[in-house]
This record gives structure tokens, sequence and C-alpha cells, in this order.
């Protein structure tokens, strides 16, 4: 059953384009029948409800942290909006984000804003290869802090190129540290079932996780 969080993260997703369907040929080579695309969050409006979602999705995980980091490139804005949204509910937390490439003047290295401490979550739209993540996580240990869980916008629930797992799967199990959505493949299939408009798009949905869906 779909959360209250969940159900106002698909109905902006859907608003803003963000989440289209058809046929879209994915970096895998796969073609799916939807798309998701967070750099569409694209207003104050739709960020500022994009992270209430995910401040109500990190409630409902019970996850234990001390402080926010966003991987570059998207990862720094959704983290950033988060910032505020927990600060709003009375949690001032400190926020730290990295650059690809490091600044050779000024302060200089690769990481900008708090220094990293405690229990850190790392803040991104979604998991793909699992790239972007491995890199924050060989930052956040250099400094001394604690990564401690993975939170993310979409988890497609879809296996990699190599195994049953899903890349959100792989990380999990490869690091120990849970990763929290806000929405899945599943709760889009729930979302979908509730909505006429959207009933068209089910059966193609259903064969792409019969297809490629992950062991989870």
């Amino acid at each position: 059953m779909l959360q209250p969080h969940q159900t106002r993260f698909l109905d902006l997703a859907i608003a803003r384009r963000v989440l289209r369907f058809g046929e879209f040929t994915l970096k895998s080579g796969r073609t799916s029948p939807y798309f998701f695309n967070a750099g569409l969050f694209d207003s104050g409006g739709a960020l500022k409800t994009l992270s209430e979602c995910y401040a109500d999705a990190l409630d409902a995980s019970g996850l234990a942290f001390d402080m926010l980091f966003g991987p570059a490139y998207k990862g720094i804005p959704l983290a950033s909006a988060l910032a505020v949204a927990l600060a709003a509910r009375g949690r001032d937390l400190p926020l730290a984000y990295n650059r690809k490439e490091a600044k050779a003047h000024g302060e200089g290295g690769t990481l900008v804003g708090a220094p990293l401490a405690g229990r850190v979550l790392i803040v991104d739209d979604v998991i793909t290869a699992g790239t972007a993540i491995r890199e924050s996580i060989t930052l956040i240990r250099e400094a001394g802090a604690r990564p401690c869980g993975v939170l993310i916008a979409l988890d497609r629930q879809e296996r990699g190129q190599t195994g049953a797992r899903s890349a959100a799967q792989e990380v999990a199990a490869e690091f120990g540290l849970p990763v929290v959505a806000i929405a899945g493949l599943s709760d889009l299939l729930d979302y979908t079932d509730g909505h006429d408009e959207l009933a068209a798009h089910r059966p193609a949905l259903l064969s792409y996780r019969e297809r490629y869906g992950s062991s989870e």
C-alpha cells in the first residue's frame, strides 16, 4: 500500500514530466516503458515538495544519521533541498558535497561544505551503476567519517548486467549500508493501478519487471 509521501512524490514526478511513459532506450541498452529524469525537478516549488518526500521517507525508515552528503552533480541540489526541509522541521544538520575535479586554488580539494564527521547520509536521485555512490563512500571514509546509508528518489528495482541483484542491492550488500528510496517500481505499479489514465502503461511495466526485475 502506498504511503502518502510516495503518492505525493509520484504525483509530482508525473506532473513535472520527471517520470514519463513510452519507449526509452536506457544506457544499458534495454528498452524501458518508463523514464525518470530528476533534472526536471527544476523549480523551487518542485524541490520543496520533493525534499519533503525525502524527509518523510527518512522518517519512515528510522535511519540514524548526523549529516548529509550530496554527490556531484544531481546529489548536490537534492541534499541541499533536504537539508532545508529538515531544518524547517527543527533539525539543522551539516551538509557537504564534492566536486568532480579537485580545485587547485582558493580552499582547494574536492570537498565543499561542512567537514565530514560522524554518520553521513548520501543523498542522490537514483542508483544506476553505483559509481557515484562508491566514490562518495571512499571520500567519506578517507575523511574519517562513516557512511551510514543512501537515500534515493526512485529505485528501478531491476537487475544489473551481470547478476540477479539491482544496483541498489549491490551497493547495500557490498558496503553493508541500507538504501532507502522514496518509491520503487513496485510502488509505481501500485500507483498506476489506482489511476485510470495510466492503466494503459501497466502491462508494459509488468512485462518489463518480469523480464528485468531484480531478486528483491
